[in-house]
């Protein structure tokens, strides 16, 4: 039986939701082993003027215990 871990954090990209995404696993690996996968639980943007300047989430990142 595996035992999981279940964290919470944030991500951002000046590009798009989806880079936030990946910035946001990225920087998890680098300290955690075992990530099983990922769930955007939010999304925001920061408008700048007229145009979007920054894409946020909010992430949930399900890693194995060893």
């Amino acid at each position: 039986m595996a035992i999981l871990k279940v964290i919470e954090l944030l991500a951002s990209s000046n590009k798009s939701w989806e880079q936030a995404t990946a910035n946001g696993v990225k920087e998890a690996a680098k300290t955690l082993k075992h990530i099983r996968s990922v769930y955007v639980k939010e999304q925001s943007a920061v408008v700048t003027g007229d145009t979007i300047s920054e894409f946020r989430v909010n992430l949930k990142i399900t890693f194995e215990v060893k």
